[in-house]
């Protein structure tokens, strides 16, 4: 479900994990420099937007996101976490041309970035998780 990403901010390599409070992700701006937005909300967190830090395709496609004025956003990763069952940590790297899908939402003055999911497709993500991070490219954003 993507615990955890790297991505280069300032020339260094920075690991976000969810738990943290602190934790943001970088969204690709269209003049293509990167706003780094807090990632998702805790539950202990004050805040309107929902709480955790993925949201569901199948939910987007149901408008139950419409009410926080979505916006597909491409995050700017090298690499995302995911947790096995056993709670090992496992890390993908994303080839060049690809992006994590991800949805900023806004409600008020409060913005937040959520990283997409969708059903696993392959065997090998599956055995991980029933929810797998929307790995994108030019062609498939739109999607």
């Amino acid at each position: 479900m993507c615990g955890g990403a790297k991505y280069k901010h300032e020339g260094k390599t920075v690991t976000s994990y969810f738990p943290n409070p602190k934790a943001a992700l970088p969204v690709l701006q269209r003049d293509g420099g990167h706003m780094l937005l807090p990632w998702g909300r805790r539950e202990e967190q004050t805040g309107t937007l929902p709480p955790g830090g993925w949201a569901r395709l199948d939910s987007i496609k149901q408008g139950r996101w419409d009410r926080y004025d979505p916006q597909a956003v491409r995050l700017v990763i090298e690499e995302f976490m995911e947790k096995d069952h056993a709670g090992h940590s496992h890390w993908y790297r994303l080839d060049a041309g690809q992006w994590l899908q991800g949805l900023v939402a806004t409600y008020g003055e409060e913005q937040r970035v959520y990283v997409v999911t969708r059903v696993p497709t392959e065997p090998a993500q599956r055995a991980l998780h029933d929810r797998w991070p929307r790995v994108v490219s030019r062609e498939t954003m739109d999607a």
